[in-house]
C-alpha cells in the first residue's frame, strides 16, 4: 500500500535523495501508518517534488545512529544537515532546556536573561580575535541576512561579494548571496547588489592551472579585478564560508583567505565569515577560519551552536563594529532573538563540546577518515578527489580520473541522475544517512564518532562507490 515510485526525484536532485525509494514493508502499527500518511498528506518537505516521497520514519536517535519505526538502524554520516555536532540524544541538553523552561521560556528581545548573557560571554571567549558582541537569530540564513544588513549600515555601502560555488541559506537574501542553483526558481535575478566571483576550485580550476597554489593566485586576481570593476567604495562586505560545505567542500589554498582579508583592509571592505556549517568543532578547530589565521569582522553561526537540538543562530561582530552601534541605531530585530530556551541549549552544547573534547576528536577522526578514503581510492577508480577538513569532507566521483568527467554533472537534469539515484538508494538500503548530491558523497558524521563507526560508514560508502565504478571508462 505504501510502496513509492523511485522515479520521482527531488527538484534539485541528489540533495534529498534519501527521501525517495521503496517503503520498508516491515510490520507497522495502525498508528504509525496513519502518522506516516499524515506527514505526507499534511506537511511539505524541503527541496522536493512532493509526489513520490518516502522519507525515513524516525523513531529515536542516539550517538551517531538513527532508528526507524521498523527498528532499522542508520549510521548518520552527515550529522543530518551537518549540524548535530555532539551526536544525537544527549540528555544534558534535555536537562538544561528543562531547567530554563522552569524558570522562563520567552521574553521579548529587549529584556535581559541569564542565558543570553552567559552565551554571549562564551561566544566572545571562543571566537577569534576581537569579536565581542553577538546578535542572536533563529538559524543560519537569518544570521547571514542580518550580517549583510549590519555591514551595509556600518559602511554606508551596498554591494556584497560572494563566491559562485557557495551556499549561505535559503531565505531570499541568503540564497541570492550563495551560488547554489536552488536559488533560480525563486527569482531570475535574486536580491540586488550581490556580485559573485570564482572559487579557487583547484580540482576543476576555472583557469586550468596545475596546483592549488596557482589556482588560488588566479582566484585572487579574479576577485581583485571584480572589486575594481564594481568600484571598491561601493562594496560593503565579502562573504565566504570558513570552510566550503555543501558546494563540494572546496579547499582554500593555505594563503587564500589571508590575502582576501588583506584586500578587504585595503579597500575598507568588511569580511563576513559564514561558519554556519563549519563552526563549533566541525573542522577540528572551534571555527574553520582558525585554520587560516584570519580574524573576520563578522562571523555567522548556527547549526553546531546547539547541535540542532533547538533552533538558534548568531552574528558576532568586532568591538569596532559594536562601538559604532553605540551611537547609531541598529535597525534589525526578530521576535525570537536571544530566545532563552535556545540559549540554554547552546550553553550546555558548548560545554559538552569542550568537556568531552569533541573538537580534538574531530581533528583526530578527520585524519583517520582521510586514511580510510585513501584506501578506497585503490579499490574504486571512480574516486577522483577527496577534500576534507576535520569531519567536513566530500568524495568527488568521476568516470575517468584523467579527464575528470563527473559521474553526474553539476546541476544535472533528471535524465542525467541515474548514477546518483542508484548510489543514494544503496546508501539508504545499507543503513546510512548521508548526502549524495550529483557526483559527491559527503562525510560529516557527529564529532563523537569512533574509528570503528567510521569503518562501518566507509564500508557502506564503498558499496555506493562500486556503483559509480560501473560508469567508469
Amino acid at each position: 500500500m505504501w510502496s513509492r515510485n523511485g522515479k520521482h526525484k527531488s527538484f534539485y536532485l541528489g540533495i534529498n535523495s534519501l527521501q525517495h525509494g521503496t517503503r520498508n514493508l516491515e510490520p507497522a502499527t495502525m498508528e504509525q501508518t496513519t502518522l506516516f500518511k499524515d506527514n505526507l498528506n499534511h506537511t511539505l518537505f524541503s527541496w522536493s517534488k512532493q509526489a513520490g516521497l518516502n522519507p525515513i520514519h524516525i523513531d529515536r536517535a542516539e550517538g551517531v545512529y538513527l532508528y526507524d519505526k521498523a527498528g532499522k538502524r542508520y549510521i548518520d554520516f552527515s550529522s543530518q544537515l551537518m549540524n548535530v555536532n555532539i551526536g544525537h540524544g544527549n540528555q544534558r541538553i534535555t536537562e538544561a532546556v528543562k531547567r530554563q523552561m522552569e524558570q522562563v521560556s520567552y521574553v521579548f528581545p529587549g529584556m535581559v536573561t541569564d542565558a543570553r548573557g552567559e552565551l554571549g560571554k562564551m561566544l566572545a571567549d571562543i571566537t577569534p580575535g576581537n569579536l565581542t558582541k553577538t546578535f542572536f537569530t533563529l538559524g543560519g540564513a537569518e544570521a547571514v541576512e542580518n550580517a549583510i544588513k549590519l555591514a551595509r549600515m556600518y559602511t554606508g555601502r551596498h554591494k556584497i561579494l560572494a563566491q559562485y560555488r557557495s551556499y549561505h541559506g535559503a531565505t531570499y537574501g541568503a540564497i541570492s548571496a550563495g551560488g547554489d542553483p536552488r536559488k533560480f526558481p525563486v527569482d531570475s535575478q535574486g536580491v540586488p547588489n550581490i556580485v559573485h566571483v570564482e572559487n579557487p576550485y583547484s580540482y576543476r580550476c576555472p583557469w586550468g592551472t596545475n596546483t592549488p597554489e596557482e589556482c588560488g593566485e588566479m582566484a585572487l586576481r579574479n576577485l581583485h579585478q571584480v572589486m575594481k570593476y564594481e568600484n571598491p567604495e561601493s562594496i560593503a562586505a565579502i562573504i565566504m564560508e570558513g570552510e566550503s560545505g555543501s558546494s563540494g567542500c572546496i579547499k582554500y589554498p593555505p594563503f587564500y583567505l589571508k590575502k582576501v582579508k588583506e584586500l578587504c583592509e585595503q579597500y575598507g571592505i568588511l569580511f563576513i565569515d559564514d561558519e554556519v556549517m563549519s563552526g563549533f568543532g566541525r573542522t577540528g578547530k572551534m571555527f574553520a577560519i582558525e585554520h587560516h589565521d584570519v580574524v573576520p569582522d563578522i562571523i555567522c553561526m548556527a547549526k553546531g551552536l546547539t547541535s540542532g537540538y533547538l533552533p538558534l543562530g548568531a552574528v558576532t561582530v568586532t568591538d569596532t563594529i559594536a562601538k559604532h552601534y553605540e551611537s547609531h541605531p541598529m535597525v534589525i530585530g526578530l521576535t525570537y532573538s536571544a530566545h532563552a530556551v535556545s540559549c540554554a541549549a547552546a550553553i550546555e552544547n558548548l560545554k559538552v563540546l569542550q568537556e568531552e573534547k569533541m573538537v580534538e576528536n574531530a581533528a583526530k577522526m578527520g585524519k583517520y577518515i582521510e586514511w580510510k578514503v585513501d584506501e578506497l581510492k585503490d579499490k574504486h577508480p571512480s574516486i577522483g578527489d577527496y577534500r576534507n577538513t576535520g569531519l567536513l569532507g566530500c568524495i568527488e566521483l568521476v568516470k575517468n580520473r584523467d579527464t575528470k568527467e563527473p559521474v553526474t554533472e553539476w546541476n544535472a537534469k533528471p535524465a542525467g541522475m541515474e548514477a546518483t539515484n542508484r548510489m543514494a538508494a544503496k546508501v539508504r538500503e545499507a543503513g546510512m544517512f548521508t548526502f549524495v548530491r550529483w557526483n559527491w558523497i559527503f562525510t560529516a558524521p557527529p564529532l563523537c564518532i569512533t574509528e570503528s563507526q567510521i569503518d562501518e560508514g566507509i564500508e557502506i560508502i564503498s558499496q555506493a562507490c562500486a556503483i559509480a565504478d560501473e560508469y567508469c571508462t
